[in-house]
């Protein structure tokens, strides 16, 4: 990633990915947890909406996965502080990717439901953050999973809930 003052105090942010269709394959072939350890070791290239939102895999466990993130000026809105959709893909990706890594080999998801609770507003100063999120319940159809977002000290910035639908080998077209 590069930004830059661009003239006339405008800034860009250049961004560059990795052909998404790369990991699309590479799932088909693993298990979540399987699959989010390669992410987190670097296999696996990062999916472009990680790079967008400065996201690091941390830790990934059965259950339960750790981001790192740094919110950054081109995420403010109009009265500079970071937009709230910062934090609701941060722990929307969190549960999601918790739910993911208990998942079998030909599985997918995808979110039905998410709901966040705002604690405090998020400043660029904010620095570095932790979304962590752990699974509540894996049935056989949906999960539900709820998520934190910190700062570097614990401080609470946001939590919420959300519920996947789980897409088994023969449950019908992906959503």
């Amino acid at each position: 990633m590069k930004e830059m003052e661009t003239g006339a105090g405008e800034h860009s942010h250049i961004i560059t990915w990795s052909d998404p269709e790369v990991s699309v394959q590479a799932i088909k072939t693993m298990s979540g947890l399987d699959y989010l350890r390669t992410l987190r070791d670097g296999r696996s290239p990062l999916p472009p909406m990680y790079r967008l939102f400065n996201f690091r895999l941390l830790d990934v466990e059965e259950g339960r996965v750790v981001f790192e993130l740094t919110p950054a000026e081109y995420q403010c809105n109009p009265v500079g502080m970071i937009h709230g959709g910062f934090a609701c893909t941060a722990l929307d990706s969190a549960m999601a990717c918790a739910i993911h890594a208990t998942l079998p080999v030909h599985t997918e998801l995808t979110t039905l439901e998410i709901k966040v609770n705002f604690v405090r507003g998020i400043k660029v100063e904010t620095g570095n953050m932790r979304c962590e999120g752990r699974v509540i319940h894996a049935g056989g159809r949906t999960a539900t999973a709820e998520g934190r977002l910190t700062d570097s000290k614990g401080v609470l910035y946001a939590h919420g809930v959300a519920t996947c639908l789980i897409l088994r080998p023969g449950s019908g077209p992906p959503v």
